[in-house]
């Protein structure tokens, strides 16, 4: 089997089993690299030699991090390849990721919070914000929501986070007041929560970090803004609150909890505290 002909089908038993299409579209990337590199070989010819050449080679000098995720790639694609029967061995399965060192989530302080708020100044930025800041929704998850997953009784809404998993997110008073507002305002029949304010249709992933950067660039803020940025701040502004790890997870949609750790070395606030009253 081609290796072409080896990610085509690898590519759709994953979309059925529920792989994020963001996954997908970066193995896509991923796949037409080392299709290029083999001159679309017979996988059954790849040694593991030869995919570390690949790995290794000087053209494709990669930060750790992004090397990481194409041994992952490279992993998942030839143990399928295994595991259904297109070759005799796996040549990935003693390839080992590199060690890439845990880097602290950068989070956005309270008085930078609010320039951010202060900074925006339509209906759909204000409900974009709050939403984002009080919910700690990844980016993809906030473009794919729909109007009628909200559920205004309680102030939450249903989300699809990695994996295609569902989970209930929550979010407070002003994102509510902001919401129902931009909702009140759109005059289109669009089913997405967020629309584009031309011509509206549901907001691309692009669309929505651009709005985001706007607002940033009116705050004068002196860093660069992105949202993932938000749902760091959303995890601080818990853990400095006093919530459990567990229930940061929860809320969060960390399948692990490792995950979710690395967030407690974020803060020194609590931390001192805790030196504080047990030293």
């Amino acid at each position: 089997m081609l290796l072409s002909k080896a990610w085509e089908t690898y590519e759709a038993d994953k979309r059925i089993e529920g792989f994020s299409p963001y996954t997908l579209k970066a193995y896509g990337i991923q796949a037409k690299l080392i299709i290029k590199f083999f001159e679309d070989a017979d996988i059954a010819t790849l040694t593991t030699d030869l995919l570390k050449a690949y790995l290794a080679n000087p053209s494709r000098s990669l930060k750790p991090s992004s090397l990481a995720h194409r041994i992952r790639f490279m992993k998942s694609l030839f143990r399928w390849c295994h595991e259904e029967g297109h070759i005799s061995h796996n040549p990935a399965a003693k390839i080992k990721e590199p060690k890439v060192g845990k880097r602290i989530p950068k989070f956005l302080t309270e008085k930078e919070i609010e320039m951010l708020r202060e900074a925006c100044i339509s209906p759909m930025e204000k409900a974009l914000f709050e939403f984002m800041f009080s919910t700690g929704c990844r980016i993809g998850e906030i473009v794919s929501l729909e109007c009628n997953s909200i559920n205004w009784s309680n102030r939450s809404a249903i989300v699809r986070g990695k994996g295609d998993k569902e989970r209930e997110v929550y979010f407070n008073i002003r994102a509510e007041i902001w919401l129902k507002r931009y909702i009140d305002s759109r005059e289109d029949n669009d089913a997405a929560i967020f629309v584009t304010e031309r011509h509206p249709h549901r907001m691309s992933i692009a669309q929505m970090r651009y709005v985001i950067k706007r607002i940033s660039a009116r705050a004068g803020i002196n860093k660069e803004i992105h949202p993932h940025q938000l749902r760091h701040s959303y995890a601080t502004h818990l853990l400095n609150n006093g919530a459990p790890i567990e229930v940061i997870q929860s809320l969060l949609g960390h399948e692990k909890s490792e995950t979710t750790r690395i967030y407690a070395q974020l803060s020194g606030r609590l931390r001192q505290e805790f030196y504080q009253k047990y030293f």
